[in-house]
């Protein structure tokens, strides 16, 4: 299995959505490749920001009907183009604005024990777009599917021919990991296992120059410590990438308040 291969195992994973072969096609790969990770807490997070911000709405019987009749009527496999997978059916039949799509081109790479092709992520959109548009107007698919920028930004990074990485354990058991390319002038922080800050306070991402540190941005982490967050503004070769606790919405004076929590080297 590749990893784009296993980026659509992982949002079929957060959506529930997987039979029992891709479930542990799913698990095998990322027991195989922990550093692909990434793609699931991506997914996650994208599911995540749809059940935070969609208001639950009821379809009427004949939308719902029409949309699980043609998931189930798909096989399991097929060589069959993409745009032939579905037709133009009217959705006005059930009083909706008719849904439109962007079909890319997707190769048919599924694992061959898997039957998540194109055909069925096809359905599983169509599923996704009626259900958008009875309840919030025009969200594309693209845009709720879309990994969050951060992740986005470290992959380019992990792309980039000069890319770079450095680890540090703290004492409290927070594992952080910088990524940073030079010719993207790119970086980014991950971290695992990272507590909650306390309530009125966010964590502050630093560029420590010499002696000078440089504000980057805030972030916090989600409920298990996982956080992937872009710094603001261009790294430097030896740039220490810090972490201090601040008020909510950053340090007031752009100066550190606290003595850093976290901090990896970059030489």
């Amino acid at each position: 299995m590749n990893e784009r291969d296993f980026a659509d195992l992982a949002v079929g994973h957060a959506l529930n959505a997987l039979t029992e072969a891709d479930e542990r096609a799913y698990q095998e790969a990322l027991a195989g490749h922990p550093h692909w990770d990434r793609h699931v807490r991506g997914a996650s997070d994208a599911v995540t920001a749809l059940s935070s911000t969609v208001e639950p709405v009821e379809p009427p019987p004949s939308v719902r009907a029409s949309v699980f009749a043609r998931i189930s009527a798909l096989p399991q496999q097929s060589s069959a183009p993409l745009d032939s997978a579905v037709d133009d059916e009217d959705y006005a039949a059930a009083d909706r604005a008719e849904v439109a799509f962007e079909r890319e081109a997707v190769a048919e790479t599924a694992s061959a024990a898997s039957g998540w092709g194109a055909r069925r992520w096809f359905a599983l959109a169509a599923s996704f777009a009626a259900v958008l548009v009875l309840g919030f107007g025009a969200v594309t698919v693209s845009q709720l599917l879309a990994p969050p920028a951060a992740v986005v930004a470290l992959q380019q990074i992990e792309d980039a021919p000069d890319a770079q990485s450095a680890s540090a354990t703290m004492p409290d058991g927070t594992v952080a990991t910088a990524h940073w390319s030079p010719s993207l002038g790119q970086s980014v922080l991950v971290t695992d296992d990272m507590p909650a800050p306390a309530e009125g306070k966010t964590y502050e991402l630093w560029f420590v120059r010499g002696e000078t540190p440089i504000a980057a941005g805030t972030f916090e982490p989600d409920a298990d410590g996982h956080a992937t967050a872009v710094l603001q503004g261009e790294m430097r070769i030896g740039d220490v990438i810090a972490v201090t606790v601040e008020p909510d919405g950053g340090s007031p004076d752009g100066t550190p308040s606290t003595t850093p929590v976290v901090a990896v080297a970059t030489a």
